[in-house]
C-alpha cells in the first residue's frame, strides 16, 4: 500500500524548508502562516542576534568578576506608579497551572486535568525535533477547536466539557529552528512556534471567549522582553487583531532577569499577564553565571530549595513586584509526582507538594505549577484555603518586603556535597539526555518530573564542583574529572537497567555527551544547543 503523499507547499520567496513534509503538515505550513514567519524574521532576526551577542558579552564580564545589580538607567520605571493593562477574564483565576509537552495524549489529559490553565510546551519539556514541533501545532489547532481525540492501546481520549485555559510556551531566544531558512539563514525557533500558532488559532480562541496567551522563557533582560512586545504589535497588526489581544506571562528563570522584573513588566505592560518564578532554570542560571566565581558553590541539588536564602529573596521580590503592578504572580514547579506502589514514599512526596503550595499561597502568590494531573486537586486545595472564592489575591500588596541585591546574591547552602548527590546528578543527566535524544523531553526520573531545566542543574553542578575549591565531598574528597569519569559507566549501567527503553542506542551516547559537557574546560551555554544538532 502507498501512503498518501503530502501536498506540495507554496513557500514564500526566500524561504527554504529542509524538514520532511508528512501528510497533514500542509494544514500547518500554509502560505499565510509561513508568510508571517518570513515577515517577522526579516523584521526582527537582526535584533535577536544582537541581543544574543549582548548575552555573550555580559557572560564574559560576569566571568571576570562583575556582579549584577538593579539598573541605574531604569530607576524611574522601578519607582514609577504604573500598572499593566487589565487581565482578560480567562486569565483571572490561575490557582493551578499544569504543564507538559505538546504531545497529543498529554494535551488531552492536561486540558481535562481540572487545572485552571495548561501551559503547553514547545520548549523545555519537549524535544524540539521537526516532527514534535509540527505535530504539536496540529495538536494545538485541534485542541483549540475542541476536536482533538486519540485512540491508543484500546483507550479513547477526548476533551471534557470543561477544560483548562490554554497557554503556549514557544522556544527561547537562544534556540534556532534549523529546518527553516529565510534568506539562507536559520530562523528563531520561538518566532516560528509563535507565528504558526497565532495564524491558526488566535481568532478561533477569541471567538471562544479566551485569546492567544503565551509563556515566554529564558529572558535575561527587559530589552529581550521589548523584542517580544514589538513582535506582538506587528503580529496583531498583520492579523487584524486589536492591540493588547495577546497576553504573555514571563518566566523569571535567570538571575539577570531577577534584577529587571519591573522593567520586563513595563515593556510588556499592554500584553502582560504577570511573571512566574521558574525555579529550576533559575538555579541553573545562577550556577552558569557565576561558574568561575571562587566563592560560589552550591550544595547537593536536593538541598537547594525555595527556602534557600537566594531563592527566598527571588520569590518574595517577584511577588511584591507583580502585585504592585496589578499583575499575577505565579509560583514555580513542584517537580514531585505521585509514587505508585509505595504509600509511605508517596505520602512524603505529597507532603512536599502541599508545603510548597501552602507557602506560595500564604506569601500571596496567585497560583502555582504542577507537572502531573494527580497533583491538581492537592495544589488547588492549598490555594483555596487561602483565597476562598477569590480568583486571585493581586490585592495582597507586600510593601513589607524589601529585597536587596545582596539577598538575591546570597548563594547558600554550600554544604553538604555528597557522593550520593554527585551520582544523582550524573544519573539524572544521562537518563534525561538519553530520553531527549530519543524524542521525549519530559521524563519521570526518581519520582521527579525532569525536563531540560533540571538536567541543566545536574550537568552544571558537576562541572562547577570539579572546578571550585569548595567542590569537596563531605568525606573530604575533592570532586575531580577523573572521579566523575569513573562514576559515569556505573551510573549508565543503572540507567540502562531502570529507564524505559534503556537498552536503546541513545543512552551510551548520552553518557558520552554528559562526560564531555561536565569535564570539558569550556562550559557549554545550554545543554540543548549541541544536542539539537544531533536530532
Amino acid at each position: 500500500m502507498t501512503l498518501p503523499s503530502a501536498q506540495p507547499l507554496n513557500l514564500p520567496q526566500g524561504m527554504e524548508i529542509t524538514g520532511d513534509i508528512k501528510p497533514g503538515y500542509e494544514a500547518i505550513l500554509t502560505t499565510e502562516a509561513l508568510s508571517l514567519v518570513v515577515k517577522l524574521t526579516r523584521e526582527f532576526e537582526a535584533r535577536r542576534q544582537q541581543l544574543l551577542a549582548v548575552r555573550v558579552e555580559r557572560a564574559k564580564r560576569l566571568d571576570a568578576g562583575e556582579r549584577p545589580d538593579f539598573l541605574p538607567e531604569t530607576a524611574e520605571i522601578r519607582n514609577g506608579d504604573w500598572t499593566i493593562a487589565p487581565i482578560p477574564a480567562a486569565l483571572e483565576c490561575r490557582r493551578v497551572e499544569i504543564t507538559g509537552p505538546v504531545e497529543r495524549k498529554m494535551v488531552i489529559n492536561a486540558l481535562n486535568s481540572g487545572a485552571d490553565s495548561y501551559m503547553t510546551d514547545f520548549e523545555d519539556s519537549n524535544t524540539p525535533n521537526w516532527d514534535n514541533q509540527i505535530t504539536g501545532q496540529i495538536n494545538m489547532k485541534d485542541a483549540v477547536r475542541r476536536t482533538i481525540s486519540l485512540e491508543q492501546n484500546g483507550k479513547s481520549y477526548k476533551l471534557n466539557d470543561k477544560v483548562a485555559t490554554l497557554v503556549v510556551r514557544p522556544r527561547g531566544w537562544h534556540l534556532d529552528e534549523k529546518h527553516v531558512l529565510v534568506d539562507g539563514k536559520r530562523i528563531s525557533g520561538g518566532i516560528f512556534d509563535f507565528a504558526l500558532f497565532m495564524v491558526h488559532n488566535a481568532k478561533e480562541q477569541l471567538a471562544r471567549g479566551a485569546g492567544p496567551y503565551f509563556y515566554l522563557p529564558k529572558m535575561e533582560s527587559h530589552l529581550e522582553a521589548r523584542l517580544w512586545n514589538d513582535i506582538f504589535v506587528m503580529t496583531q497588526s498583520e492579523l487584524g487583531l486589536p492591540q493588547g489581544t495577546i497576553k504573555a506571562t514571563v518566566l523569571i528563570e535567570t538571575i539577570l532577569a531577577a534584577f529587571e522584573m519591573d522593567e520586563i513588566l513595563y515593556e510588556l505592560r499592554e500584553h502582560s499577564s504577570g511573571l512566574n518564578a521558574g525555579r529550576w532554570d533559575y538555579i541553573f542560571s545562577c550556577i552558569k553565571k557565576f561558574k568561575l566565581d571562587k566563592d560560589f558553590c552550591l550544595a547537593d541539588r536536593a538541598k537547594v530549595t525555595m527556602t534557600a536564602p537566594f531563592m527566598r529573596a527571588y520569590a518574595l521580590l517577584l511577588l511584591k513586584t507583580c502585585h504592585k503592578r496589578n499583575a499575577p504572580a505565579i509560583g514555580g514547579m513542584a517537580a514531585l509526582i505521585p509514587i505508585k506502589n509505595d504509600p509511605a514514599k508517596n505520602d512524603v512526596a505529597m507532603g512536599g507538594v502541599r508545603n510548597d503550595k501552602a507557602r506560595d499561597a500564604t506569601d500571596g502568590y496567585d497560583g502555582g505549577w504542577v507537572a502531573h494531573p494527580g497533583l491538581v486537586e492537592l495544589a488547588m486545595g492549598e490555594f483555596t484555603k487561602v483565597l476562598g472564592d477569590k480568583p486571585n489575591q493581586i490585592d495582597k500588596q507586600r510593601p513589607d518586603i524589601e529585597v536587596t541585591r545582596e539577598q538575591l546574591l546570597d548563594f547558600k547552602p554550600e554544604a553538604p556535597i555528597t557522593e550520593a548527590g554527585l551520582r544523582y546528578n550524573i544519573n539524572v543527566g544521562i537518563h534525561y539526555l538519553g530520553s531527549w535524544l530519543a524524542g521525549n523531553g519530559c521524563v519521570p526520573i526518581h519520582n521527579l518530573m525532569e525536563d531540560a531545566a533540571t538536567a541543566e542543574i545536574s550537568r552544571s553542578q558537576v562541572w562547577q564542583w570539579i572546578r571550585s575549591d569548595k567542590g569537596v565531598l563531605e568525606d573530604g574528597r575533592k570532586v575531580t574529572a577523573d572521579m566523575v569519569r569513573a562514576m559515569i559507566p556505573e551510573e549508565l549501567a543503572k540507567v540502562q537497567r531502570d529507564a524505559p527503553g534503556g537498552d536503546g542506542p541513545t543512552y551510551p551516547r548520552a553518557a558520552q555527551i554528559f562526560e564531555e559537557m561536565s569535564t570539558s574546560t569550556e562550559f557549554a551555554e545550554f545543554l540543548t544547543l549541541p544536542l539539537y544538532e544531533e536530532i
